[in-house]
């Protein structure tokens, strides 16, 4: 994987005040949601729709390397941005907001993936081009996103092989809206019921918060002893904190956690891996998906070919591959690719851990 891919994701805020410097376009931030244009004029309107802010990769990651490849790509282009703050309604008004401001392609995270058909033909009648970005969309004209259900595989085998495939888990899947959500559960099970691995219970986080899902372990301790939760299927990495909460602060001690899965390679969750609090997340790339979609979208926005796509159930798709992280290979993953420097994941508290992860 190219290291250039990822020079920009050092951290969010520093790589929007360099996008605002690399061209005139720049990147419009509405204000609460608006979509209000910032330079007005002939430029080619894009709008990114991204989906909620408690999952820290759309604000720190998402939208910032968007923006700069946008702005890298097409001085006469311009970023509308919006978050739903997982509000389905209030995306729609954001779409038709977009809309209205002339965006001529829309870059779309839907809050429900099955319900944003209207959003999709709203836009789609007013000559616009749909990239559904990271959820699918069926009705999108494009779609791009990493391949979910070899998460949901990759999660459950790492699962199973650090239990010995035996004992009892606690299962907490992601949003029931959330299409992607869907499939990597389906390749977790695909996992874990031919396993010999017991699911005492599961539970669909309905907006995927760490607050829910430090709630929903806290209430499975007043049921199980904790030697019968050997392990935890997290779908990511914020589910996983509020799972590491509940069990610290119900009888675990933070050095003899059972094995927790994971997703995104936030911050913390990398942390969580190097001190043993968390088996392992899944790295998905951020800057290979963000700076396509800003690719195809400024393609589509001058008219241009997008390049070569593959069928994801009859849409015109762009589909990345996933990486399993643990601590044997922060190094040479989220490291290797500049997604997190060093200083930032080797704080004093972690200093032991990276030190015995040759991290320094």
């Amino acid at each position: 994987m190219s290291t250039t891919l990822h020079r920009y994701a050092a951290f969010g805020a520093a790589l929007f005040i360099g996008a605002a410097g690399l061209s005139a376009c720049g990147a419009n931030e509405a204000e609460g949601g608006s979509g209000d244009s910032a330079s007005g004029g002939d430029s080619q309107k894009i709008a990114l729709l991204l989906p909620e802010s408690k999952t820290t990769r759309y604000e720190a990651f998402d939208r910032p390397l968007f923006e700069a490849k946008v702005a890298e790509l097409c001085e006469d282009c311009e970023v509308l941005y919006y978050n739903a703050d997982q509000d389905e309604a209030k995306q729609t008004q954001q779409v038709d907001t977009a809309i209205s401001e002339g965006a001529s392609v829309i870059v779309l995270d839907p809050v429900n993936g099955a319900g944003a058909g209207g959003m999709v033909q709203s836009a789609q009648d007013s000559g616009a081009e749909v990239i559904a970005y990271d959820r699918f969309i069926a009705e999108a004209d494009y779609y791009m996103s990493f391949d979910n259900e070899t998460v949901g595989r990759m999660q459950g085998e790492a699962l199973v092989e650090a239990m010995g495939d035996q004992g009892g888990i606690l299962m907490l899947n992601g949003s029931p809206d959330d299409p992607n959500a869907a499939q990597f559960k389906a390749g977790a099970h695909s996992v874990l019921d031919g396993s010999n691995v017991e699911i005492l219970e599961e539970y669909d986080n309905p907006d995927w918060s760490p607050e829910n899902a430090q709630e929903f372990v806290t209430d499975q301790l007043s049921k199980y002893d904790t030697s019968d939760i050997q392990g935890v299927y997290a779908a990511n990495d914020g589910q996983a904190g509020g799972v590491v909460a509940a069990l610290t602060g119900g009888g675990f001690e933070p050095d003899a956690l059972p094995p927790i899965t994971g997703q995104d390679a936030e911050l913390a969750a990398i942390q969580r891996v190097l001190a043993g609090e968390q088996a392992m997340t899944i790295y998905k790339p951020i800057p290979i998906e963000a700076e396509k979609a800003a690719e195809v979208a400024v393609a589509l926005a001058n008219g241009e070919d997008v390049g070569e796509t593959t069928d994801y159930e009859g849409v015109p798709s762009f589909i990345f591959d996933p990486i399993v992280v643990t601590a044997d290979n922060v190094a040479d993953t989220v490291v290797a690719d500049e997604f997190y420097p060093v200083e930032d994941i080797c704080t004093d508290e972690y200093a032991d851990a990276c030190a015995e992860a040759g991290l320094s």
